[in-house]
């Protein structure tokens, strides 16, 4: 996932990119990149289903891990853009070091020579934020652009991706003399760094093709916060409106060549739902019949909205009665209300690395519907956030929550 760093870590690239392979590999002939239109993706294959079955021709995995993918993508309809895993510096990967270097392109040679056939590959991407949390991203981006000439050289084929995350174009400045035989030019985007993304890349002198790698709504790391710290993320219809506006925007820019936003799947990041498309349990939500509709297939029974959340203090002493409530509209909407300890330090990762979740806390509940929630503060002090979900008869679901602090 990323955090914000990197509008522009590829804003120097110049040369314009010639024809590439099809939407389908080189086996379908040379077309123009893109458009792609899909999301990034972790998950099982039930929800690559649902994921084709909302409109989607294309989808961006991350590592080799998913290399799957591959085969039920292709018996589905979709492309893939494959990622390769770069060894990030952050979690002690060293580029000063000959042997890993060395075992990180064999590895890499490896898989590309038995999957640069395949008729659903779109293109590579060389890994992900690899220059996260360096001083000096430049090292990083240069072991990135040499796996790019390795890749190249064994499957010339398919355009190679690098991926940053949004910054200044201080930060970016490096890149004017590097990383030549990149292709397309990756960049994650949160909130509002998505718009008059086109007229800043020109103005910049960039011309290659450009993905949206990632796209999401306001991340926690740019969020307002409660007093004592807790990130306040936006409802699924707030989330579910950025979708819309920004998907609409971006297909108004020519250099935009494909859009992914993140993530078709559960993931959890400060909470199980600030990030996913999809609940835990592979629920439809508010935010993937945005997705559908921006791709051409808007659902028949769309998903519950929650119009309002409320609850009666952000404070409150041990013990004492707290009443919250949701304004949501649906058919036969069932609402479950779960508080949870606040992420704390003990939970929480850099730059998206994979979170635990924190317990959950029983409460005494006092009284519950689909509307409203009454229940006891916990007898222990701290940070803790009430999780509302809200489902209709068919299973989709809508989600809200509400931090609160005891003490």
């Amino acid at each position: 996932m990323a955090t914000l760093r990197g509008l522009a870590r590829a804003l120097c690239f110049a040369a314009p990119l010639l024809a590439m392979s099809s939407v389908f590999g080189a086996g379908a002939g040379t077309h123009a990149i893109g458009p792609w239109r899909g999301a990034t993706f972790e998950g099982d294959r039930a929800a690559l289903e649902k994921l084709a079955a909302a409109g989607a021709k294309a989808v961006r995995v991350y590592g080799e891990k998913d290399v799957w993918v591959l085969d039920e993508a292709r018996r589905l309809g979709l492309g893939v853009v494959m990622g390769l895993h770069v060894g990030l510096p952050r979690r002690g990967f060293r580029l000063d070091d000959p042997r890993a270097v060395a075992a990180q392109e064999a590895r890499i040679r490896d898989f590309v020579r038995r999957h640069r056939a395949h008729p659903a590959l779109l293109a590579w991407g060389i890994g992900n934020e690899v220059e996260h949390g360096m001083p000096d991203p430049l090292p990083a981006w240069r072991e990135v652009d040499r796996l790019a000439a390795v890749v190249k050289a064994l499957d010339p084929a398919h355009p190679t991706l690098m991926v940053v995350a949004d910054g200044g174009p201080e930060w970016l400045k490096p890149l004017a003399s590097c990383c030549a035989n990149i292709d397309i030019v990756g960049i994650n985007l949160y909130a509002g760094a998505v718009s008059g993304i086109g007229g800043r890349l020109r103005a910049l002198g960039i011309v290659k093709p450009l993905l949206i790698t990632e796209l999401g709504p306001l991340g926690q790391w740019q969020a307002g916060r409660k007093p004592w710290g807790a990130p306040v993320e936006l409802t699924s219809r707030e989330k579910a409106a950025y979708f819309r506006q920004t998907l609409a925007e971006l297909e108004k820019e020519p250099q935009v060549r494909g859009v992914f936003p993140f993530l078709w799947g559960a993931k959890q990041e400060q909470t199980a739902t600030w990030h996913g498309l999809l609940l835990a349990d592979g629920a439809l939500t508010e935010m993937s019949d945005a997705l559908a509709a921006a791709w051409g297939r808007p659902p028949a029974r769309p998903a519950p909205t929650i119009l309002g959340i409320g609850i009666a203090a952000d404070e409150f002493a041990p013990g004492a009665v707290i009443s919250a409530g949701v304004d949501a509209r649906g058919e036969a909407l069932v609402t479950g209300w779960l508080v949870r300890r606040e992420a704390g330090d003990s939970e929480l990762r850099d730059g998206g690395d994979a979170e635990p979740a924190p317990p959950a806390v029983g409460v005494e509940v006092l009284a519950a519907d689909a509307a409203s929630f009454r229940f006891r503060a916990p007898e222990t002090p701290g940070a803790y956030r009430l999780f509302i979900t809200v489902r209709d008869a068919g299973g989709k679901a809508a989600t809200a929550n509400l931090p609160f602090l005891v003490r």
